[in-house]
């Protein structure tokens, strides 16, 4: 059983929001069953092409560009560690926190959370600023293999010095297993 306390400063939507989260994490954990399928693939490194979306006040950010994939997965945990370094008109890296939900033995959608770190001041497909981002996507372990094909979407908000403004890329690419 949870128990939850605020103090008198807590608004009402910051006290709904931590009730949900904490009702739908005792749901999720009571409903959890003994067998369960994990993927097992775990981490890799991959390469791949990135297309960046969405552009600044001056149209720069809508681009074709290279990415660099690291996964490490924490194999008790449906919890991965993950960075990608985007290579267009500029750079930029992004670390994220991601939990895995594992959909076969050799897929995983996820969904993460973490921060782009771009420089330049030209965009990368992903900003040319520091900036909070959500990181959708799937991973899929090719059977008897070490490979895994990826694909992904990088969600940056506030991410361009020129108008602030949403940065939306998407790349994938393939993986080599370790």
């Amino acid at each position: 059983m949870f128990m939850i306390s605020f103090s008198a400063g807590a608004n009402k939507i910051t006290r709904v929001a931590i009730a949900a989260t904490v009702m739908t994490t005792a749901a999720v954990l009571s409903s959890q069953t003994a067998a369960q399928a994990q993927a097992a693939y775990g981490s890799y490194i991959g390469v791949g092409g990135s297309i960046g979306i969405t552009s600044d006040d001056n149209g720069d950010g809508q681009q074709i560009g290279a990415v660099i994939s690291a996964r490490y997965k924490f194999l008790e945990a449906p919890i991965s560690i993950r960075t990608q370094a985007f290579i267009g008109d500029s750079t930029a890296v992004v670390p994220t926190i991601s939990y895995d939900i594992p959909l076969s033995w050799q897929t995983d959608a996820y969904v993460g959370a973490g921060v782009s770190f771009a420089n330049g001041e030209t965009p990368s497909p992903v900003g040319d600023q520091t900036s909070f981002v959500l990181q959708p996507g799937i991973d899929y372990a090719i059977p008897n293999g070490n490979t895994v094909v990826y694909g992904n979407a990088v969600v940056a908000f506030d991410a361009y010095e020129e108008g602030g403004g949403t940065a939306l890329a998407i790349q994938g690419g393939l993986g080599l297993r370790f």
